[in-house]
């Protein structure tokens, strides 16, 4: 099921007891925050905020804040089903090869025939343009942007699609970066080193020519969730949205800038970010549940905003997880492992734990086959994509499960001899990491939580774990609804 607008998507909450309406006033310099951030950690439905001190625009929040709510935002029932998708698409003959992920998913769109199905189209009006203001009379005022924490350096836009072209090969690019606020006219743009946007952005710099830009607010939400997955770079975002809507996404034209927008957003701002110009941005609280420390970093400028005329405001607030965005990291881990196993095909499974915020902690089970094994699949991470951040991999073997973090740690504590079994690099990290001694890059830790074999140098006997008998569990689960005992579910198992 796909979503044509994003109040669409609302409807689809509210009917399905998910969404709750605010109708008291409520300040969204902090207020929402405070609201939303109690909600989330008590598993508490989405929010439609409809009387927002200072703004006419209402502002949904918590939206993909469930496993139910992301599944449903993304139409399915499983979000490994999505993973197993694409694995077929890459595994298909025709990809079979030495060829780059992108390659393999466009060989595998177009062996299939869904090329042309998935292939945004390109219409001549949308109704994220029923009404258009246009140079002055565009005023960033208008919209209900939320200061999230009390030491933020302002208000955020914090849920927007940010599409770029790339100036050597015209290709599109979305990605999501917060905007810090300035004025009517301003804002910050929060291009990390490590993104694509701001490698394209370096070029069109040295070059000395402005890079026009083009924000999306709401629309289908699966283009909320596009715009956070880790492509390969050049691969269209809205191709893989077409792709898990099963349609293409229509896009329209810009008024002020040479680029297009989804045509079923609900607000859109159109600018361009100049060469050479920095601004002050933040402090920010981030998904680290620190503030990310002040920076310069370049300055959209606004030539146009245009909506619906209704138009709502979506938002997300981040902070110490579990926050909302927690379920959108929670969809690329399990969307992106039949990807991760095409170079790793001895993965069984991996697990990114809430508390290492996605990018700090990965854990991975592996079918181990050889001396030293674990080493190998640490190296390789760091070797993919944006996993070169993951500040500490844990491997284990293929039976440990790697969602539930009890039986994690229980074998990193008992599994594991520090002198023998970590390891550390130096390396890149993210450059919210503010834990590293200078910017962008620091060291890294390798744990092999796995049985040590003879031919690793372990000469002692590793014993057995200790385990019920399968005959034993058997009768017992036969057994089980005569003895009256309601057991809560184990925490994996909540979500």
């Amino acid at each position: 099921m796909s979503f044509a607008t994003f109040p669409d998507f609302l409807h689809e909450l509210e009917r399905l007891g998910e969404l709750r309406r605010i109708r008291a006033e409520v300040d969204p310099v902090l207020e929402i925050t405070a609201i939303a951030d109690r909600c989330v950690k008590r598993h508490g439905p989405a929010l439609l905020f409809e009387n927002v001190k200072g703004s006419r625009l209402p502002v949904a929040i918590n939206t993909f804040a469930s496993l139910r709510r992301i599944c449903l935002a993304l139409g399915v029932e499983s979000l490994d089903s999505i993973g197993a998708e694409i694995e077929r698409l890459v595994t298909l003959p025709q990809t079979v090869g030495k060829l780059g992920l992108g390659d393999k998913l466009r060989l595998g769109f177009e062996a299939l025939g869904l090329l042309p199905k998935l292939k945004p189209r390109i219409v001549g009006k949308g109704r994220c343009q029923e009404v258009v203001r246009l140079g002055s009379d565009a005023r960033l005022s208008e919209l209900p942007v939320l200061q999230c924490w009390p030491q933020d350096g302002g208000r955020f836009i914090t849920l927007p699609l940010v599409f770029t072209r790339d100036r050597r090969s015209g290709a599109r690019n979305c990605g999501m970066y917060r905007m810090q606020v300035y004025d009517d006219q301003t804002t910050g743009m929060h291009w990390h080193l490590h993104k694509g946007s701001s490698r394209s952005y370096q070029d069109y710099e040295a070059s000395g020519e402005k890079m026009e830009v083009a924000v999306a607010l709401g629309g289908d939400p699966v283009l909320t969730y596009c715009a956070t997955a880790p492509l390969p770079d050049g691969f269209d975002e809205m191709m893989l949205a077409g792709f898990l809507r099963k349609q293409a996404v229509e896009m329209v034209p810009c008024k002020t800038v040479d680029l297009q927008v989804p045509a079923s957003a609900e607000i859109i701002l159109e600018g361009y970010v100049a060469p050479g110009e920095r601004r002050r941005e933040g402090p920010f609280g981030d998904h680290t549940g620190f503030y990310s420390l002040a920076d310069d970093y370049p300055v959209f400028h606004l030539t146009a905003l245009t909506h619906t005329a209704q138009p709502l405001y979506p938002t997300i607030v981040v902070g110490k997880p579990p926050m909302e965005d927690t379920w959108l990291g929670r969809a690329t881990e399990r969307i992106f492992l039949p990807l991760l196993k095409l170079t790793m095909p001895e993965v069984v499974d991996y697990a990114m734990p809430l508390a290492g915020v996605f990018h700090n902690c990965v854990v991975v089970s592996i079918d181990k086959r050889y001396p030293q094994h674990a080493r190998k699949i640490c190296y390789a991470i760091w070797g993919t994509g944006q996993m070169m951040f993951t500040k500490f991999i844990v491997v284990v073997d293929q039976h440990v499960n790697v969602h539930d973090e009890q039986e994690v740690m229980w074998h990193v504590w008992n599994s594991v001899d520090p002198r023998r079994d970590t390891f550390v690099v130096d390396g890149p990290l993210d450059v919210l990491d503010h834990t590293c001694p200078q910017p962008a890059w620091g060291s890294k830790m390798g744990i092999d939580a796995t049985t040590k074999w003879a031919s690793e140098g372990f000469a002692r006997e590793w014993p057995a774990e200790i385990a019920m008998s399968p005959e034993v569990e058997a009768r017992v689960q036969a057994l089980w609804p005569q003895l009256g005992l309601d057991l809560a579910p184990a925490p994996w198992e909540l979500h």
